[in-house]
């Protein structure tokens, strides 16, 4: 019986053994030496806690160096007090390449000029003279509590901590073998520079984010990582904290004069401003129905609407709803799928005339004038295009594929921009700028942005707020998070009826291409020699003959209009011209006192006037 109970025994610690681990046994004898083990525990905590007490370590540190000072050098308190001033220069000097806000360096200078005065007092009469310990006591304590109170000193040190674990974050995680090699808190959380191990990729910790916000103790969503450019095995991870895009950012005004500058569409995390170029680059917005797609083409427009040498043509099948109170600076809106497909075979008409004009004056490229402005089309849920204007699409395709030298440009705005949305077309494929906005399913991501996205860390569907976006296009190849202005709708038609009255009107070739599809029936292709000659030549006034029969169906409808005028809906019908050169016109004729306004909307022009 004693021996089957000892089998037992030991199969039971065996088991134990196996579930729980082997654990540690201290054996403790009389002659133990202790101190080792105190002196290290004191240590430890000490280099635990170096920034909390690194008031009290600086004191001794003066203290002792007042002692030496004194018994061995008590007439060098000048260089002392030398040292001071330079360090106190050198704070205030070099402030910003140490990354100190102003009341950081008012305080360490203060610190600093303490600590120097003092110890060159302590030099020369002891530094256990009254009032000297005082002193020391009293303005050791006044300066410690800022320091301790510091947000960023204290978030220093909650990092350093947190990271100091790295190597069993890293093992839980699955990058064992990864090191930190910086690290650097800012106004919203941390930045941490990660050596990889020997095999691993940036791509490999993309997909290991939901596991170290985890084992970080961070919130969800909010590690991002980036790859460094100089190294395959170097990767950035940026821990957000505080949301620097929780708030709604205001629009300011356009950041432009010229569609050769790039348009700032908002801020990426760092404050740094959102901007790319629209310049002969089809442009793609995608994302869920509120998640922030309508404000980004308002901020498209705004910036565009304040720049000389673009023109913009709209399309909205949503009978307007969200084109529509830009109508003053548009040169045509389309809100019914045969206006669309008018527009669109309008624009290949102007892409074909300005092909030929280029190639018979031997360029390359169209360069935008105010004389020669370019022309981009934007198109409000292309989707609905495709269902109801098949015929829209097969020119929105060959615009795609042609339109860039001639700066012909699309900028197409949808929810899920599949290949049956698009059209089955070239439309989608030849988007250089990518806008995605949430979405609420990952495979989405690579439709916005392009296929493998997903894998390489462009999360859109984890963006949790309207506006914020991704942005892929040449000058952006790294998913950052970014957040679009917010322009109310009062901003809107301020910003509108401010830049109607100042927009371009269509150079002399792109109009003659317009009037041979009015006149005629037909596109460019099937213009004679002689139309193509008038298209390149304008008459000896420098306008198109179809301005100057616009300009006098105009006049003529001022002039016989009612006692109640005539309104800008009938006016645009009848001179069958642009919203931006009709604003021109009536401002040119109401500064010269030939018109007046009778209410809003509506002209008539004086009767005596010949």
């Amino acid at each position: 019986m004693r021996r089957s109970t000892s089998r037992h025994r030991i199969r039971r610690n065996a088991r134990q053994v196996r579930r729980y681990g082997a654990e540690p046994i201290v054996l403790l004898s009389d002659d133990l030496d202790l101190a080792p083990l105190v002196i290290t525990a004191i240590a430890r905590a000490l280099w635990r806690y170096r920034s909390e007490l690194a008031p009290f370590l600086t004191t001794a540190s003066m203290v002792g160096t007042a002692v030496l000072l004194h018994d061995s050098a008590a007439d060098h308190w000048p260089a002392v007090l030398s040292v001071t001033a330079a360090a106190v220069g050198a704070v205030v000097v070099l402030r910003r390449w140490l990354d100190l806000r102003l009341i950081e360096a008012v305080y360490a200078a203060a610190v600093l000029a303490l600590v120097g005065g003092w110890t060159s007092a302590a030099t020369v009469i002891g530094p256990f003279t009254p009032p000297l310990p005082m002193a020391l006591a009293v303005g050791g304590v006044v300066a410690a509590v800022p320091w301790w109170a510091h947000r960023r000193r204290r978030a220093r040190v909650r990092v350093e901590r947190k990271l100091a674990a790295w190597p069993d974050i890293a093992h839980a995680v699955g990058l064992a073998g990864s090191r930190v090699q910086s690290a650097l808190v800012d106004l919203w959380g941390y930045r941490v520079r990660v050596a990889l191990a020997r095999g691993q990729t940036v791509e490999d910790a993309v997909a290991k984010i939901p596991a170290l916000e985890s084992a970080l103790g961070a919130r969800r969503g909010a590690a991002r990582i980036q790859p460094v450019p100089e190294r395959a095995d170097r990767m950035e991870l940026r821990v957000i904290e505080t949301d620097p895009h929780a708030d709604a950012i205001g629009w300011t005004g356009p950041s432009i004069t010229s569609i050769t500058e790039p348009v700032t569409l908002g801020l990426f995390e760092d404050a740094t401003p959102v901007r790319v170029s629209l310049l002969r680059r089809h442009a793609l917005v995608g994302g869920v129905a509120g998640a922030g797609k309508s404000g980004a083409i308002n901020v498209i427009l705004g910036e565009l609407t304040a720049c000389p040498d673009v023109i913009i043509w709209g399309i909205d099948l949503k009978r307007g709803m969200e084109l529509l109170p830009w109508a003053s600076c548009l040169d045509r809106l389309a809100t019914t799928p045969q206006e669309a497909e008018s527009l669109l075979r309008d624009a290949i008409a102007i892409l074909e005339a300005r092909a030929d004009a280029l190639a018979g004056d031997g360029l390359r490229v169209w360069e935008p004038n105010p004389d020669a402005p370019a022309l981009i089309i934007l198109i409000d849920e292309y989707a609905e295009l495709v269902d109801e204007a098949p015929e829209a699409v097969r020119h929105a395709d060959s615009i795609a594929r042609r339109g860039r030298a001639v700066a012909v440009t699309l900028v197409a705005a949808t929810q899920r921009p599949s290949q049956k949305a698009m059209g089955h077309g070239a439309v989608r494929s030849q988007m250089d700028v990518r806008l995605s906005f949430r979405v609420r399913e990952q495979r989405d991501v690579d439709l916005i942005l392009g296929q493998g996205m997903l894998k390489s860390g462009w999360h859109s569907h984890t963006l949790n707020a309207p506006g914020k976006f991704l942005l892929s296009a040449p000058e952006h190849d790294i998913p950052r998070r970014a957040r679009t202005y917010l322009i109310d709708d009062h901003q809107v038609q301020r910003t509108a009826s401010t830049h109607a009255p100042h927009r371009p009107l269509l150079d002399s070739i792109s109009a003659s291409a317009l009037h041979a599809v009015k006149t005629h029936g037909h596109g460019h292709e099937h213009s004679s020699e002689a139309d193509l000659q008038q298209a390149r030549e304008p008459d000896r006034n420098g306008r198109h003959s179809a301005v100057q029969d616009a300009e006098t169906a105009l006049w003529e409808a001022l002039w016989c209009a009612p006692s109640e005028g005539i309104s800008i809906d009938e006016l645009l019908r009848v001179t069958a011209m642009s919203r931006p050169w009709l604003y021109k016109r009536l401002k040119e004729h109401s500064d010269a006192g030939r018109i007046s306004q009778v209410s809003r909307g509506r002209w008539r022009g004086y009767p005596t006037v010949n």
